[in-house]
């Protein structure tokens, strides 16, 4: 229990061809897609969550590791999982810094937006709440796509418990940035916080909207009533 191979195994014992098949589609794996060449053997998140909890207590940091270097993306999210719950458990021990570390420092396997999105607020955001994070702003502005999404949907954590600074300044940054799947990520904290603060978000927007892509715009006008969005949407947009 806990090693590599029996985690591989039961993966692939839940295995489905027809989502074998489809996955690489969905995911955009082809040339010059945004997850190129990553692989697939079929398996549905929940019994991924299942197996991911099932493996935790007797799985170790090496084995995490080495599913976090698979190819297999299924293999990595189950590693991301089994990290969460380790970083949970350790979190109420007030022991938890070794699994953060863990993490940032495979942050570069985190590469799919699947992947980040289970993981960077529970971890990283849940790290960072009461301490420093420039580590957000390091990773804004890095090359990887995978670490700018990290710093966004980390703040996740923040805007769940009103603190909305930092999505604002990280949004702001990210108006330049060339990938919708930022844009998306941006978009959806935005609005996030728009529910937990309307009068902030909205003033933000108000000074940003003309400037901001415009899938980013639309996830963050999502829940807004039809003539805020008709408004927003009607703003002419200019170079940032």
């Amino acid at each position: 229990m806990g090693d590599v191979q029996s985690i591989v195994r039961d993966l692939i014992s839940h295995a489905s061809k027809e989502k074998a098949e489809f996955l690489p589609y969905f995911f955009k794996t082809g040339k010059g897609q945004y997850a190129e060449g990553d692989r697939f053997h079929g398996v549905v998140v929940p019994d991924q969550r299942k197996i991911a909890k099932l493996h935790t207590s007797s799985t170790n940091k090496q084995t995490i590791i080495a599913l976090l270097n698979s190819p297999f993306h299924e293999e990595r999210l189950t590693a991301l999982f089994i990290l969460c719950n380790k970083f949970l458990e350790a979190k109420k021990k007030h022991s938890e810094k070794e699994w953060v570390d863990l993490y940032l420092k495979n942050a570069t396997r985190v590469n799919n937006w699947d992947l980040v999105d289970s993981s960077a607020h529970i971890i990283l955001g849940q790290w960072l709440e009461d301490k420093d994070r420039s580590v957000l702003y390091k990773f804004a502005t890095d090359k990887s796509l995978w670490k700018n999404r990290i710093a966004i949907v980390a703040t996740l954590h923040f805007i769940r418990n009103n603190d909305l600074e930092d999505i604002f300044k990280l949004s702001e940054i990210m108006l330049k940035h060339p990938h919708d799947l930022i844009h998306k990520a941006t978009g959806w904290m935005l609005r996030e916080a728009w529910k937990k603060d309307a009068k902030k978000v909205e003033q933000f927007l108000n000074r940003f909207a003309n400037k901001m892509p415009r899938t980013m715009l639309r996830y963050a006008i999502e829940k807004m009533s039809e003539p805020k969005k008709k408004a927003y949407l009607s703003v002419k947009l200019q170079p940032y």
